[in-house]
Order: structure tokens, then C-alpha cells, then sequence
């Protein structure tokens, strides 16, 4: 497998301070109590299990690798990598940390806090997608220069960050897990909040597939298109058949028309393939 262009040389290769050499002498003991979080964390949950496996073996054998902290803007220090080493301290009430201090700047605190979390490939999407805009938003970046800042292509970053314009209870599903990357990247693509919902709802009740959310986008696109292009036509049509046609299109979930005889009518439905055919045809036969 290639590797990532920038994320797989790691932090060193991206920030050229932490390629300097650190002596014995760089490693200070620091008061816990002086040091505060990374405010560009862009991690917003610690997995708890994890957290006390690292506590048991700081426990055991001490902090053995020194967390990296810049000098504050007004006093104390600022965390920039090892957050999760500074709080399982915190939780064994020890009283110092081993660190080294270098004088980042805010570009280099934020990019150094994602990148030592995709490195270890735990972030949720959203949280990765929040930590890219907080960076672009901060230095103005375009999503081509973000991408190749992180060594991504420009696509996936534009996907991530399309996962934010989701509703604020899935883009949570999506950070639980709940909602796999590739559920949430199809139901973004739905027209509105409370047809995602839908489907997001199908997804976690009936495990409806990727695939099956595509479909339907596709449909409703379909069905999108073919509304706007009937509307002129359907002006003469009387208010109960385009009410009728209404009902058949929520109903069936595709495009439906029906048209108007001197002695008879007839309904026309769309459909896409066999399956959407199928499909339809298990909503128009009774069942039981």
C-alpha cells in the first residue's frame, strides 16, 4: 500500500521543530497544575478503557515518553502532544510530568495535535472534519492547500468537511459510531434535514446498506427533476389530480404522472432497474 504523502513520514517530517535533537537536559519535570490542555484538541472524547490501560502502566512504570509543551501566552505551559498521558497524571494525582518545552506557534500547536491523532486513527470523522475547518478558518487555507498540508487529496477533504453540514443529532450518531463514514457521506447527499433523519433512522433500525441510500438519492434527484419539469405541463391539470399525483410520488417514492382522457387516463411510473421495479411493485401489492 502507498503510504500517506505527509501523514506517513510523521510529525517530524511536517513540523521542523520536533526534528530537533532532544537531550537529557530538554526534559523537564513540570508541575501538573501549570500546564493546560491543548485548546486545538480537536479530540472531544477519551475512550475511558484506554485511558486506564495508559494509567495502569504510568502506574507501573512511570511517564516514559515526556509530553511536549509550548510556554503559555500569559503564564504556565500549554499542552501540544501527550494529552492523553497529561490526564491520566491528572487521575493518579501525580504531582510533575516529565516535558519538553519548544515555542510552537498556534499553526504548528494545531496542525501537531490532529496529526498525533490521525496517526493513531481514532479520531471520528467529525471530529477530524471540525479540526480541518478549525484550521482553515484560523490561516485561511483552501481545501487544496489543507490537503496538501496533510498529505490527503483535495476530495477527501472535501468530504469531510460536507459530514458538518449534517444535522447536530446525526453528525453525534456519526461520532458515536453509530453511523459508519460511509452511511454519513450518503445521507449528506439527501435534499433535506428531515429526509436524512429518515433514513439515518432506517440505517441504525434496519442496517440498510451504503448502496441502498445511494439509490434513493438517485430516485429523489430523479424525482426532483422530472416534478420541476412536469409543473408546467400539470398547470391546467384540476387540483385533485395533482393531488393524486402527489400522494402517488410520497407513496412510491419515484415519479408518478397521470394524465387526463376524453374517456379514460393513465398513470405512468417511473422506475430505474429491476430492483426499483421490485420495489415498487412490494408497495402496491396488499400484503398479508
Amino acid at each position: 500500500m502507498k503510504p500517506k504523502s505527509g501523514l506517513g513520514r510523521g510529525l517530524e517530517a511536517l513540523i521542523p521543530q520536533m526534528k530537533e535533537e532532544v537531550h537529557e537536559a530538554d526534559i523537564k519535570e513540570i508541575a501538573l497544575e501549570d500546564i493546560r490542555p491543548n485548546p486545538y484538541q480537536p479530540r472531544r472524547v477519551f475512550d475511558q478503557e484506554k485511558l486506564q490501560e495508559l494509567m495502569s502502566s504510568i502506574s507501573e512504570h512511570g511517564v516514559l515518553q515526556p509530553i511536549v509543551v509550548r510556554p503559555g501566552s500569559v503564564s504556565g505551559f500549554e499542552i501540544i502532544a501527550g494529552e492523553r498521558r497529561f490526564r491520566a497524571s491528572q487521575e493518579l494525582r501525580l504531582s510533575t510530568i516529565p516535558a519538553i518545552v519548544r515555542p510552537f506557534s498556534d499553526r504548528d500547536a494545531m496542525e501537531i495535535a490532529l496529526i498525533e491523532n490521525v496517526q493513531r486513527e481514532d479520531l471520528s470523522p467529525i471530529e477530524l472534519a471540525e479540526a480541518y475547518a478549525m484550521i482553515m478558518d484560523h490561516f485561511s487555507l483552501t481545501q487544496e492547500e489543507m490537503a496538501k498540508r496533510m498529505g490527503q487529496s483535495r476530495s477527501h477533504i472535501a468530504n469531510l468537511l460536507r459530514l458538518l453540514t449534517l444535522p447536530t443529532d446525526l453528525r453525534e450518531l456519526v461520532s458515536r459510531g453509530t453511523l459508519s463514514m460511509g452511511h454519513a457521506r450518503a445521507i449528506v447527499a439527501l435534499p433535506d434535514a428531515d429526509t436524512q433523519r429518515a433514513v439515518a433512522d432506517k440505517v441504525v433500525t434496519e442496517g440498510i446498506s451504503v448502496r441502498e441510500i445511494e439509490q434513493l438519492t438517485q430516485r429523489l434527484q430523479n424525482v426532483s427533476r422530472e416534478t420541476n419539469k412536469k409543473d408546467k405541463k400539470a398547470e391546467g391539470k384540476p387540483s385533485v389530480i395533482k393531488e393524486y399525483e402527489e400522494v402517488f410520488r410520497n407513496t412510491l417514492g419515484t415519479s408518478v404522472r397521470i394524465q387526463l382522457g376524453k374517456k379514460r387516463g393513465k398513470i405512468e411510473i417511473d422506475y430505474f432497474s429491476l430492483e426499483d421495479l421490485e420495489r415498487i411493485l412490494s408497495l402496491i401489492q396488499p400484503h398479508g
